[in-house]
């Protein structure tokens, strides 16, 4: 598939900094693993801009939603210390199995790479946004329910949002890491979507040079949207 950057992905531009709408599908740097001509975020952006893009922080690949680029190393340093020091406020949309609840805290322990043996605290708040049956019966489990989720960080380790889920028996549809494989294949043969769940809807940064506090958001994926219609209706 081939990943491009739109004129509507661009939801705030000034000398100092951009804000994008990140497709799913498109690493935010390159790597050792992408082939040499794969797109990634900061190249296109660079594209886009005509300007060296400085990446302050990350969404995964298969992440859609909200992040911020620095257009300057003065910039991208004022960016790094406000996520360095939990000045930034960041939101995100999933849809997860079953009902977590009408919100709450996972306050565990979670691996800080994916290859590694080393567990740090980490938090993540949650509420629950909508909660359907999906008519879907798998294992032992009748009639599968699924919510829509909103989830604020308080901490950003590796995978946090997926692994806390995942360890409180709630796995992110379309995680193919730590999430439910059967459930994932059967929902895409019923929709027709294959996707990671997981969207990046809000961030809160102080502008770097006037201070002013600003937000920003990226709407709901229609994914998500055609998930709960389509599956709610096979009810």
């Amino acid at each position: 598939m081939t990943v491009v950057l739109e004129a509507k992905d661009i939801l705030f531009e000034d000398e100092s900094l951009i804000v994008v709408n990140k497709p799913i599908d498109l690493p935010v740097h390159k790597n050792d693993f992408m082939p040499h001509d794969a797109p990634y975020l900061t190249k296109l952006v660079g594209d886009y801009t005509g300007k060296w893009i400085y990446n302050v922080h990350r969404l995964d690949s298969k992440t859609s939603g909200v992040i911020v680029l620095a257009l300057d190393s003065e910039v991208a340093s004022n960016l790094t210390k406000q996520f360095e020091q939990k000045v930034v406020r960041k939101v995100y949309n999933a849809i997860v199995l079953g009902e977590p609840g009408e919100c709450g805290t996972f306050d565990q322990k979670v691996l800080v790479k994916k290859k590694g043996k080393i567990k740090k605290n980490a938090k993540t708040h949650f509420k629950t946004l909508k909660t359907i049956e999906t008519g879907i019966d798998y294992k032992e489990t009748i009639n599968t329910k699924l919510s829509l989720v909103e989830i604020e960080l308080e901490t950003g380790r590796w995978h946090q949002i997926r692994q806390h889920f995942a360890k409180n028996h709630h796995d992110l549809l379309g995680d193919t890491h730590h999430g439910d494989f059967t459930l994932n294949k059967i929902v895409t043969q019923k929709t027709g979507i294959r996707r990671l769940f997981l969207h990046a809807c809000e961030l809160e940064i102080n502008h770097p040079t006037t201070g002013e506090r600003m937000s920003f958001k990226a709407p709901l994926p229609t994914e998500f949207n055609q998930i709960i219609d389509n599956l709610s209706a096979s009810e």
